[in-house]
């Protein structure tokens, strides 16, 4: 027998965001709603807002559409009404979320100040579940040549060396390099480990005269810069 689906058009009135949307607009719908009408069908017994409720509630500790940037593809297959197409749907939602944010202050940023560069990266960096690395390279005039992702690492921990920033460093013939890695636990306190990586860093990077600028730690919506903190 052939799953039955329940479209939008076959909920009551009062049920159906599409038509809430056209008589009031966007702003009017809640986040259920709006992930409904992208969600366009339910499956057998699911009507689309119910499953979306579902999604918005999926995630253990972070609610709504949050939970959706710490929610992987498999997860959301989890959900019965919920396929490969529509997880991919879901999952491109977020990540439209997350450059939109991202994009609002990319105008404003001054890769001069700790809280600017902190604000420019933070909608990328902290819904990530995993420690990632970025390395930011700057010439003699404070200039950005480039932006390079290092590494990926575990839960708590992120893979690179040293070795491998100076590498990327004296390719581009960088001067100044800041380095940003989040916490995925979301408090971006320096462990003992970062201040010892950002140590030899900066040691390893005066010996062939490329300048450590700044070691930004992103957490959720909280970031540490430890050149402001003076722990480098």
């Amino acid at each position: 027998m052939n799953e039955k689906h329940f479209t939008l058009k076959e909920l009551p009135i009062s049920e159906r965001p599409y038509e809430k949307f056209e008589e009031l607009g966007a702003g009017a719908l809640s986040d259920a709603e709006l992930l409904a009408i992208i969600l366009r069908t339910g499956s057998k017994n699911i009507r689309a807002t119910s499953l979306a409720y579902e999604v918005l509630n999926l995630h253990p500790y972070y609610e709504g559409l949050l939970g959706i940037c710490h929610t992987s593809k498999e997860e959301l297959m989890k959900i019965k009404g919920i396929g490969k197409v529509k997880a991919t749907q879901i999952l491109c939602i977020a990540e439209l979320s997350n450059r939109l944010s991202s994009r609002k202050v990319h105008d404003k940023v001054s890769f001069h100040s700790p809280q600017s560069v902190a604000d420019y990266y933070m909608e990328k960096m902290r819904h990530l579940q995993r420690e990632e690395m970025i390395l930011i390279l700057f010439n003699g005039k404070n200039n950005v040549i480039k932006e390079i992702q290092i590494s990926i690492g575990t839960v708590n921990q992120t893979v690179a060396s040293p070795r491998e920033l100076l590498v990327e460093a004296l390719r581009y013939e960088a001067v100044y390099m800041i380095v940003l890695h989040n916490h995925p636990s979301g408090d971006p306190t320096p462990s003992k480990q970062d201040l010892l990586v950002t140590k030899k860093i900066k040691e390893a990077g005066e010996l062939v005269g490329i300048y450590l600028s700044d070691h930004i730690i992103i957490g959720d919506h909280a970031y540490v810069s430890m050149r402001e903190k003076k722990m480098m």
